[in-house]
């Protein structure tokens, strides 16, 4: 059951008439000899992490350690969800943005999250899944799915490419985030294996470019807004996907083409605090580490 690329993946779908998440278990359980129990509890442990990391800021907002964050997600939460308004973004994508930056708060101050794909991504997967299993009533076996189809695509970025801000900029990080989640979504609202890969390379597309230039180099902006555009991102790109409509370049070549603009990024938009919003005049004031 193993697989390089997407186009293996899809084959093995096809083949074993096999959802994404189904492909991924059977892969865990073959490779890693070991059981769907044991699978299912080191899942089960992630996602104990993931709904804490995502509701604890906004039941209890706490300050980051480098001040730039802190409170963000419950005022999102809290005016999409205060008695008598009406959400711009409608329940469930205004409680998966508030859940994706929730969980930037969580990192920022030295809390414990799930670094899937990185830690300055974070936020966008369990924002994504959490949210859709939550306000489609799907279950927790929904969720264990969609961490499974996620990591699947995961895993297939990681081999072929990048998920490292310092490689490949930010498009690398919350690009293939997105990606990841948008697949999970197509897979948890019925959509097929295709569907899902198309989403991905969706999302991957919408955020070709994007670069990681972190103020004072900390992991907290503009981290968590993009967070947030992130996990925006995914559910378009799955409503997109779940439309029938599809995206003209590949999943694989749409993960070959993102590494190769991320290695012809300056080092200066790479995680280096050297560009972008971390070399704007305020970026530099909020850093206080330059001289002259």
């Amino acid at each position: 059951m193993d697989f390089f690329n997407g186009e293996g993946l899809l084959k093995l779908c096809n083949e074993s008439n096999k959802k994404i998440s189904e492909v991924m278990l059977a892969r865990e359980i073959q490779l890693g000899e070991t059981t769907k129990e044991e699978v299912y509890k080191k899942l089960a442990y992630s996602i104990s992490i993931m709904k804490n990391s995502t509701t604890e800021p906004i039941r209890n907002p706490i300050k980051s350690m480098g001040g730039l964050l802190g409170g963000e997600s419950k005022a999102v939460y809290d005016n999409a969800f205060t008695a008598g308004t009406m959400p711009l973004c409608g329940p469930i994508l205004s409680k998966a943005i508030a859940y994706s930056m929730a969980v930037l708060e969580v990192n920022a101050s030295m809390g414990l999250i799930v670094a899937a794909p990185t830690a300055g991504s974070a936020g966008v997967i369990p924002g994504a899944v959490l949210s859709v299993c939550e306000e489609y009533k799907l279950g927790e076996d929904a969720i264990y799915s969609g961490l499974l189809n996620a990591s699947a695509l995961g895993y297939i970025i990681m081999r072929n490419a990048s998920v490292s801000g310092a490689e490949a900029g930010c498009q690398a990080e919350v690009g293939a985030a997105s990606a990841m989640a948008a697949s999970a979504i197509v897979e948890l609202l019925g959509g097929s294996p295709a569907q899902s890969l198309n989403a991905a390379s969706i999302a991957m597309s919408n955020l070709l470019g994007l670069v990681c230039d972190p103020i004072a180099g900390l992991v907290e902006s503009p981290c968590q807004s993009r967070n947030a555009i992130g996990v925006s991102n995914a559910f378009t790109s799955a409503q997109i996907a779940l439309s029938g409509i599809a995206h003209p370049v590949p999943f694989d070549e749409m993960v070959d083409a993102m590494y190769k603009v991320g290695l012809s990024l300056p080092f200066e938009l790479r995680e280096t605090a050297l560009g972008g919003n971390a070399s704007t005049p305020t970026g530099c004031a909020l850093c206080k580490k330059c001289i002259g």
